[in-house]
């Protein structure tokens, strides 16, 4: 479980400060697919930095699994399984090479490696590309590369930001089934959007951001109801204002 209380962060700039995220809070259960639903600048990715531990919050706490994201960093990097928004494939190894790196980073012996990437593989569809050199991938090959490495160490915790980037419809359906597989297995997956379909495809509860806020959230029937829509997306336009939804 994923729990965020009153997160803020701000940035200085040459034009003055920018309040990327200001008092976003939610939890995110185990067993559950949680979606940060919002436009572009959002503050969506900020807040996911803060999460993973890439960034210290101004204000405000993450607690993973009940351990806090500063005081205890390094409990908490061992429960998450995080795809950033920059990949970082390392081209001039196969894939499975990536993940075996990755693997000896946190520690696993050999034989868990090779078990553990022979079932993502599986689970991915990678078989095909398993010993190839990343370099030449498609969008889609790194991007399943790059959740395998994610994920080697069999985390309970899952991290996405905005993996269906740049896929193309196949490889979009096969992720998603592969986040219902994460779900059924009881671990705690959130993912960020900022396409409308992917969240309400998948997600048991969903997070709505614009301009560093929480606007909304809730189940999708819930938040049809909260602003009285029958479409969610709608219901979202609602939310963040009818300006930024166009925009979205």
């Amino acid at each position: 479980m994923i729990e965020v209380q009153d997160l803020h962060k701000s940035f200085k700039t040459k034009t003055g400060i920018v309040h990327a995220v200001q008092g976003v809070s939610f939890t995110a259960h185990d067993g559950e697919i949680t979606g940060l639903l919002g436009p572009n600048g959002a503050g969506k990715t900020t807040t996911l930095r803060m999460l993973y531990t890439l960034m210290n919050p101004d204000k405000g706490n993450v607690k993973v699994d009940g351990f806090d994201s500063i005081k205890e960093a390094e409990n908490v990097r061992r429960r998450l399984g995080v795809l950033p928004d920059a990949r970082g494939v390392y081209k001039r190894l196969t894939a499975r090479e990536n993940i075996q790196y990755f693997g000896e980073l946190h520690g696993m012996t050999m034989k868990e490696i090779a078990e553990r990437t022979h079932a993502l593989s599986d689970a991915l569809g990678m078989e095909d590309v398993l010993d190839r050199q990343a370099e030449g991938f498609s969008q889609g090959q790194r991007t399943k590369t790059a959740i395998a490495r994610a994920l080697i160490h069999d985390p309970k915790n899952v991290i996405l930001d905005e993996p269906t980037n740049g896929l193309d419809v196949m490889t979009t359906r096969g992720l998603r089934e592969f986040l219902k597989q994460l779900k059924a297995e009881g671990r705690c997956v959130i993912f960020s959007s900022h396409i409308m379909q992917e969240v309400a495809a998948l997600c048991d509860r969903i997070v709505i951001i614009s301009k560093g806020r929480v606007m909304a959230q809730g189940t999708a029937d819930e938040l049809r109801e909260q602003f009285g829509e029958q479409n969610l997306e709608d219901a979202f336009v609602k939310a963040i204002g009818t300006e930024e939804g166009l925009h979205a």
